[in-house]
């Protein structure tokens, strides 16, 4: 679906922000995308539909060249752009009009719009706010509401860049579960984080750069079995623990998995200490 092959990129000042990057992407993935801040990641997917043009390389989406000005157009309806601030994407008085749009420029039938409007602000748990003001919702549901705005020109791959970093707990799970649902509906999802905890859980393939270039590829549980940082802190919490003679795995990345592990630990412990003391 995406091919990036030997990609260079220097900012007017002639800083390289990004350094030989090579990186396909398929068709349906859940990509995650890490790193510390000023490490390109920004950069990178900003040229998945063409808002940046390479200084050297190349990126095809769907056979389609990003400097190619004619298939600007086509590469924008494919991939579609989600950013950190949602409030910089907002352009419409109420969110219907806001998520209609896209559509709008489309030239599409009335009837459709309505059709895609409704949809997307279904798919994200909006529609009763849908004669609201956009600005007027609480952070998350901004942020859900600038995902139904991309939904609406259905694109069949969504960058979701730093989303959740401004958002509280909750309205942070409610973004992610949506995320998930649209990743379950067959959309591909690039999803940049530096919240590397949130993301294992939900990603295929994780990517990891630093100084504009990709150190790793592969999946969560490559990436812990490779790494000794960043990791989320249950994961630490397992290592620790293994450490210190506990029967666990250290590669577990959600509570869940955590709470099962230690449970069976510990049962296993109880169950040693009563055999040997009833030997005794």
């Amino acid at each position: 679906m995406i091919q990036i092959k030997d990609l260079n990129y220097r900012y007017p000042d002639g800083t390289l922000a990004l350094d030989g990057v090579d990186l396909s992407i398929e068709k349906g993935e859940f990509v995650a995308l890490i790193g510390k801040n000023g490490c390109g990641k920004t950069t990178l997917v900003r040229h998945l539909n063409a808002l940046l043009a390479p200084t050297s390389g190349f990126v095809s989406v769907f056979g389609m060249d990003t400097t190619d000005t004619s298939n600007v157009w086509n590469i924008r309806q494919t991939v579609g752009m989600v950013f950190q601030n949602p409030q910089t994407q907002f352009v419409g008085t109420t969110l219907e009009e806001d998520v209609a749009f896209g559509p709008e420029n489309l030239a599409l039938p009335q009837n459709e719009i309505r059709e895609r409007v409704d949809r997307s602000l279904r798919e994200v748990d909006l529609l009763e706010y849908r004669t609201h003001a956009p600005k007027a919702l609480s952070g998350g549901q901004m942020q859900r509401a600038a995902i139904a705005g991309v939904l609406a020109m259905e694109p069949q791959c969504i960058v979701l860049d730093e989303v959740t970093s401004m958002l509280d707990p909750g309205s942070r799970r409610k973004v992610l579960d949506t995320i998930a649902q649209l990743h379950h509906s067959g959309k591909t999802i690039i999803y940049v984080t530096q919240r590397i905890e949130e993301i294992l859980p939900l990603a295929d393939k994780i990517v990891s750069m630093n100084n504009g270039k990709i150190e790793f590829i592969g999946t969560p549980q490559e990436y812990l079995a490779s790494v000794k940082s960043p990791i989320p802190a249950i994961t630490d919490l397992m290592r620790k623990l293994k450490a210190k003679g506990f029967d666990v795995k250290d590669d577990v990345f959600t509570v869940d998995d955590a709470l099962l592990e230690i449970t069976q630990a510990i049962q296993a412990r109880d169950k040693s200490k009563t055999e040997t003391s009833g030997n005794g």
